[in-house]
Formats: structure tokens, C-alpha cells, sequence
């Protein structure tokens, strides 16, 4: 689990080497990969000056949590290593994690209209996506606001931008999970089923990898007992009813161990709340990443002279 979120900006931790490879990609999309692999915007270089000055304002369209604006920058210096455009210069007006209001300037970006242009789409791409993930989390985040409960992020991302949506969770309030099949395990039904059971398939899992946390899905609380009594110290509750699961985090604390009890599905805006207050310590949502909209952005560009 990463620490928890200390508000506006503060160790939210941009993963610079993965957003590097996420603006690689795109450009390539955008760009092709011809001219020795730097490809080119046929429109842009033929009707833009290469001395021509430009002055752009990123702005919102819409209420949001601002979360990737770091990326602005790596974008720019990639399109001048690619075209050799020229480079911009960025002026940020808010820091990831700040609540924004339409018609808020959120950066300002100066340089060579070339670079300025062939950036945009990408820019806009990726900082409408991560600032739209950021922005329903804080949803989520404020509706258990009070409760105690932390909201979670899942796996269910975006091929190849699960750390950048992760990090958006993050700017969002929320609480990133496990960020791999790596890093945690998760013993589920069918781990069960194939092992011969809940404390099979516990007991095998540590066995083979002693240093990493066991982490259980259970539907009923007997399943959470068991789990504890193999020596579990993290479940998920699973599509439980809030009765069910208040009387299963009772149960759980009733032995004395220290588990961490996370709820999951089924969840909506509107019932998470009573969820929040079973006394569990997590509620995760795959809809952060899965179903989150994009905020709206805009690059307002002014060409200037050259």
C-alpha cells in the first residue's frame, strides 16, 4: 500500500520513466515513425513559419482535480528532440491535486508555434485523462469523508497507463492498491478452488513467497475467520451486503488480530457512504480507472510574430 494522501501536490510521486514511454507512444501514434523514426506533422511543417512564436493557455472547460501536468513539459522537449521544432518553455498556474474551476488557466506554455501545435493533441490526451480520474476520485473521496474508510484503486486500468492512472488516483485523494500481479498476492476463488481450499491456497502462497503480503478474498464471514486464523492480515469483502459486512468486520476484530478490511463491489456514489461506515478500512472501486470520464482541457494558442 502507498502512504496515504497529505493533500494538494504533497509525495504524490509523478512516474516520470513511465509517463516517458506513455509520450513516446503517443507521438508515435500522432506523428508516424517516418524520417528515421521521428515521423512529422505534414500539416504543421507546411503551413507554420519555423520562426513563428506562439504563446498557449491550457485551460478548463469544466470543475475538476487537476492530476499529469508534469507531462506538459515531457511532451514539449519530445516533440523538439523528434523535429528539432525548438523548445517551449511551461508556466504552471496550479499544482496536481488542486481542485480547478472552468475557465481556470492551469499552465501557460511559450515557444516555437511548431512545437506548440504538434504537442497539443498529446498534452491534451493524457492530462484530460488523468485529470478526469483524479477528478471521480475526489468524488469518491469526499463521499467517505468522515468514515474512517480509505477508497482503493484496482488493476482495472488502461493497457499501459496504469501508472500514470494510478498517480491520478493518488492526486484524486484515493489510494492506490497493489499495482500488479507482482507485488501482492491475491488469493481469490479459483486459487481456492484449484488449491483445495481457502488455507491451501493461503499456506502455498506463503510458502512460495514468504516476503510478499497475502491479501484474501471472502464472501461470507466465516471465510473472513478462516482466513485470519491461517494468518491473513488484509481481506476483501466481496459483494457483501452492508449488514453482512458490519457483522463480519465485527467478527474480525472480535479476534483481537490487527486486519486491514477491504469492501468491494457493487458500489455506487450513492451507497458508498453506508458502506464506509461498516467500520471497514478500504472501499475499492474499479470505476476510478475503468469508467472515469475526461475533464475537458483546451489549449488556447496565440501565434505571435517570429
Amino acid at each position: 500500500m502507498t502512504d496515504r494522501w497529505a493533500g494538494p501536490g504533497a509525495g504524490l510521486g509523478f512516474p516520470e520513466d513511465e509517463a516517458r514511454i506513455v509520450v513516446e507512444r503517443a507521438l508515435d501514434e500522432d506523428l508516424g515513425t517516418s524520417d528515421g523514426g521521428a515521423g512529422r506533422d505534414v500539416t504543421t511543417l507546411a503551413t507554420i513559419p519555423a520562426d513563428q512564436r506562439g504563446v498557449a493557455h491550457l485551460v478548463a472547460r469544466q470543475d475538476g482535480v487537476l492530476a499529469g501536468l508534469p507531462v506538459v513539459g515531457l511532451v514539449l522537449d519530445a516533440v523538439d528532440r523528434r523535429l528539432g521544432t525548438g523548445a517551449a518553455a511551461v508556466e504552471t498556474h496550479r499544482a496536481d491535486g488542486e481542485r480547478f474551476a472552468r475557465g481556470d488557466r492551469l499552465a501557460t506554455v511559450r515557444g516555437p508555434a511548431r512545437t506548440l501545435l504538434v504537442a497539443e493533441r498529446t498534452v491534451l490526451n493524457v492530462l484530460s485523462r488523468t485529470s478526469g480520474v483524479a477528478t471521480h476520485t475526489r468524488r469518491w473521496a469526499d463521499a467517505l469523508e468522515g468514515t474512517g474508510a480509505t477508497v482503493l484503486d484496482t488493476r482495472k486500468t488502461t493497457p499501459g497507463l496504469r501508472a500514470l492512472e494510478k498517480y491520478a488516483v493518488r492526486c484524486g485523494g484515493g489510494t492506490n492498491k497493489r499495482m500488479g500481479l507482482h507485488d501482492v498476492a491475491m488469493v481469490k476463488d479459483n486459487h481456492k478452488l484449484a488449491a483445495g481450499g481457502l488455507t491451501a491456497a493461503y499456506d502455498a502462497v506463503r510458502a512460495a513467497y514468504p516476503d510478499v503480503e497475502v491479501q484474501v478474498e471472502v464472501t461470507t464471514t466465516a471465510e473472513a475467520l478462516e482466513s485470519v486464523a491461517a494468518g491473513a492480515r488484509f481481506l476483501l469483502c466481496d459483494n457483501m451486503s452492508p449488514d453482512l459486512l458490519r457483522e463480519t468486520v465485527a467478527a474480525v476484530r472480535a479476534t483481537g488480530e490487527a486486519v486491514e478490511i477491504e469492501g468491494t463491489g457493487g458500489l455506487t456514489l450513492d451507497v458508498v457512504r453506508e458502506y464506509g461506515e461498516t467500520g471497514v478500512d478500504h472501499l475499492s472501486v474499479g470505476a476510478l480507472t475503468h469508467s472515469s470520464p475526461i475533464v475537458d482541457i483546451a489549449l488556447d494558442l496565440d501565434v505571435t510574430g517570429g
